[in-house]
């Protein structure tokens, strides 16, 4: 198998809700985000931050791309160990799909803040709510020429609705692609093309999800193959 036919390795990074082993989701594949990446075409493993006086660049040469899921507390050495995977995804454009916890510390590390309890702080809002209702979903727009209306289409989707906490102010160099119909931000993207970089509040991988949501894994393991071949272009005229 060439290098191009490999399926792209992506690190899941931080926790995963607990998973009910007799849900299926929507029935399109089994619930988890290790088995939406591997649906999506990818090849999941779980990215653990290198022990104290390990080399970083040993970690991330094996990877192709990063789904941050995040922590629900985090203790300080996490908090610095995400911001510098951040960091490091930014500076190499290495694709990089943000799921609720994972989205709220991508945006704190880019200079972003948080709604730390959205019935408080913003009492008007819509329900959002984690744990959720089972059935609890609501709309969000999804805004034309972004990514996500790549992905999904322009216009209003349904989502699942698992959250208390989001984001307030989006971080430097990203840009909303999709609120709810409250205005609370549900979606965010890089604003240059040259890097995948996308946060999603909802669920995608839960059993709440919808089989529209496939195409953010899709998209994420889309990006890293393209990423491969950029890669691949770039050594074979190095060796020319």
């Amino acid at each position: 198998m060439s290098n191009q036919d490999q399926a792209p390795r992506i690190g899941i990074y931080g926790t995963e809700p607990a998973v009910d082993p007799t849900s299926r989701g929507c029935g399109l594949w089994p619930v988890g985000y290790a088995a939406a990446i591997t649906a999506a075409g990818g090849s999941p493993f779980k990215l653990e931050m290198p022990a104290a006086g390990r080399s970083w660049d040993e970690l991330f040469q094996s990877i192709d791309g990063v789904l941050f899921l995040g922590f629900a507390t985090r203790t300080p050495r996490q908090t610095a160990n995400e911001e510098r995977l951040c960091r490091w995804c930014r500076d190499q454009e290495i694709p990089v799909l943000a799921i609720d916890w994972g989205l709220q510390a991508l945006m704190q590390a880019c200079g972003g803040s948080i709604y730390e309890n959205l019935p408080r702080e913003l009492p008007m809002a819509l329900q959002h709510r984690h744990p959720p209702e089972p059935g609890v979903r609501h709309a969000i727009t999804v805004e034309g020429g972004t990514r996500l209306a790549q992905l999904y289409g322009e216009g209003e989707i349904v989502v699942n609705s698992e959250h208390v906490r989001a984001v307030n102010k989006i971080g430097k160099g990203f840009r909303v692609s999709g609120r709810a119909l409250d205005g609370v931000i549900e979606a965010v993207e890089a604003e240059t093309n040259g890097w995948f970089a996308m946060g999603a509040q909802w669920h995608p991988g839960s059993a709440t999800a919808s089989g529209l949501d496939i195409q953010l894994f899709r998209g994420l393991v889309d990006a890293c193959k393209e990423r491969q071949a950029a890669s691949l272009s770039d050594f074979a005229h190095a060796a020319a």
